[in-house]
This record gives C-alpha cells, sequence and structure tokens, in this order.
C-alpha cells in the first residue's frame, strides 16, 4: 500500500502510515514479522501507541437474520512513546505470535474466501486513528493440511469456508468465531448426509477436530446434526495413515447420527494422544454451533475437491475478492457479531 495520511481524528496535516507485512502466508500460531513506516505531517506529533489489530469477516445468526461483521481478535502494541517530527520518515520494526485459532485463508496456495487482515491503529495525543489495513494470508499447519488433503483423496468436495460467530459447545475454543469448513460427501456417503461441516481448532499441543453431518430430510432427522470430536497432536503428523484414519472418523460420524436424541458423550484415552473421541447428537442452539452460513466466499467447480499432483483440496474460483473487505465499515468495530 502506499502511505495513507490519517485524516480522522488526528486531523488534517497529521502522520502517515504504511505497514507492510513479511512476504507469504503465515502459520496459526506462528510468527507475523513486517514494519510500520511513518512518515510526519505538518508539525511535530508525539506517538502514544501503535498497535496492530486482527480482523476477521464473521458470519453471525440472530433473530432477524443473519448478518455479516468486522471482528478484532487480537491486538498487538508494537511501538509508541516517541516524538516524530515534521515530515520525518521513520520505521518500527514488528514481529508478533498469531493465535493457534487464527482462520485459514488459503490452501496450497489457494483462497478459501476467509477475508482476514491486520488493521494499525495510531494513537496520537490522545486521538486513535486506523490508518492502514492490509490482507492476512494464514496457511494451514502440517495436521491440518494432512486432514484437508486425506479429504481431498478420499473424494469429498470443497463447498464452502466461512467464520461463524459462536462457540462449539465441549471444545478448548478461546476466540469468539469458529472457522468452519463444508464438504459434500464422497460417493460412498452420498446416500447418508447431504454434507459434512469441518472444523480444525488449533491449540499449542494439537488439533480439535469437529466434524458435523447433516442428515438427509426425515420427521426424525429434521433439525438434528450429529456431531463428533476427536483430538490429535502436532506430533502424529508424519506417524498417520491419514486417508484411513480420517475415513475412520467420516465412519464414526455416519454410524452415530442415528441416536441423535440420546445427548450422550463417551471419551476414550488421553487428549492429543489420538483416540480421544466425543459423540454428541442435538438441536442447534446458542450453546452449540450454527448451521452454514449463507454467504459462500468460495465456488468450486462440479468435482468441489481437486486430487493433483499434491493430492490435496484446492479451491477453483473465488467469488467474493478480498478487495470488498477494505471497502467496508472500519468503524463496525471489534465485537460486532
Amino acid at each position: 500500500m502506499v502511505f495513507k495520511r490519517l485524516l480522522g481524528a488526528i486531523g488534517v496535516g497529521g502522520p502517515s502510515v504504511d505497514t507492510v507485512l513479511a512476504g507469504g502466508a503465515v502459520l496459526p500460531g506462528g510468527t507475523l514479522s513486517g514494519q510500520v513506516h511513518l512518515e510526519g505531517g505538518s508539525s511535530a506529533v508525539e506517538i502514544e501507541h501503535i498497535t496492530l489489530e486482527l480482523v476477521a469477516r464473521v458470519e453471525a445468526e440472530h433473530e432477524e437474520g443473519e448478518s455479516e461483521g468486522l471482528v478484532v481478535f487480537e491486538r498487538f502494541t508494537v511501538g509508541g512513546g516517541f516524538r516524530l517530527a515534521e515530515e520525518e520518515r521513520r520505521s518500527v520494526p514488528f514481529s508478533v505470535t498469531l493465535p493457534w485459532e487464527t482462520p485459514v485463508s488459503e490452501l496450497y496456495g489457494q483462497p478459501l474466501g476467509i477475508v482476514l487482515g491486520v488493521r494499525t491503529e495510531l494513537a496520537v495525543a490522545g486521538a486513535k486513528d486506523k490508518g492502514d489495513l492490509d490482507a492476512l494470508a494464514v496457511r494451514p499447519l502440517p495436521v491440518q493440511e494432512a486432514i484437508l488433503e486425506a479429504l481431498g483423496q478420499l473424494g469429498f468436495g470443497f463447498k464452502s469456508a466461512d467464520l461463524e460467530y459462536g462457540r462449539i459447545g465441549g471444545t478448548g475454543q478461546l476466540l469468539p468465531f469458529y472457522q468452519e469448513i463444508e464438504l459434500t460427501p464422497s460417493a460412498q456417503y452420498v446416500h447418508a448426509v447431504n454434507e459434512i461441516e469441518l472444523t480444525l481448532l488449533a491449540s499449542p499441543v494439537g488439533l480439535e477436530v469437529v466434524l458435523e453431518a447433516d442428515k438427509r430430510g426425515s420427521l426424525l432427522s429434521s433439525g438434528h446434526d450429529a456431531l463428533t470430536r476427536f483430538t490429535v497432536g502436532h506430533h502424529e503428523v508424519a506417524t498417520r495413515d491419514w486417508n484411513t484414519q480420517v475415513d475412520g472418523w467420516i465412519r464414526e460420524l455416519i454410524d452415530h447420527r442415528a441416536s441423535y436424541g440420546t445427548h450422550d458423550a463417551y471419551v476414550h484415552g488421553d487428549p492429543y494422544g489420538g483416540t480421544h473421541q466425543e459423540h454428541h447428537h442435538d438441536h442447534h442452539d446458542s450453546h452449540h454451533r450454527s448451521g452454514p452460513g449463507i454467504g459462500t466466499a468460495v465456488a468450486a467447480g462440479a468435482a468441489g475437491l481437486a486430487v493433483g499432483v499434491v493430492g490435496g483440496m484446492v479451491a477453483a474460483e473465488v467469488v467474493d475478492e478480498v478487495g470488498d473487505f477494505f471497502e467496508a465499515d472500519e468503524d463496525e468495530g471489534g465485537d460486532e457479531g
């Protein structure tokens, strides 16, 4: 981006700011580096603080229907406490750690339609201005990639990916929203479900894998989903047969969907030891996960999930461009939902 003159709260003639992120996609829980370039305005000012906000476009369900808004999910103060002279140029380097639950926005370099950004806030003499907004690209952790690749190898099709405001009950989720990847079933399971929804909640030690199956319509199954959870450790990425593992998870999900009304769960083994499993069969409610969003951000071809030389999930076409994110009202704030 070019330098952006701050004309809001700080006023005409204020400093300019341009945040430049280090090149390439970053990992959830990984390091985001870059520099904040400042240029003084028509007079010297005291820079009280420079803060980076991680923002995401999130869908929310409410009584009136669904809506989208910007949610701030992390803030970092990366500088401040210095005087910026008239027309002075200064660069402030930064290196911050992303939350482990930061959504994945691309796979094998292909965008999934998840819109993330880094917004720079500059505080001068008690006034704050959000002066720069840059797109953030996040690639999956190795264990997340292994699971997504296995789904592609097994014949599941990519339908959409979005961010849903709310929390999934019974998990260790920390952010106020979660990422949901919607898949069309492979030929083996097309008779049993319309779609499968996948959430991959990362933590420092591993991954919570949440699978949900929308059951085909019947009077008994209407309005109910089968929800199944598994945990795996980061260290297991190189030791598992992921096609067999993921297919086993899908079979468990399908096999247990019939007992949707029991509200029970069972657990085997230790968390992140690879054998931790839970099954719940409930109505959607405010303490559960919400259903699929209406604003799909990725349109895939008929094949959906393409298995190529890398054998993974590739979105064929992006229909909601990231540029729209920067045209949104930046005053929507950090707790929209």
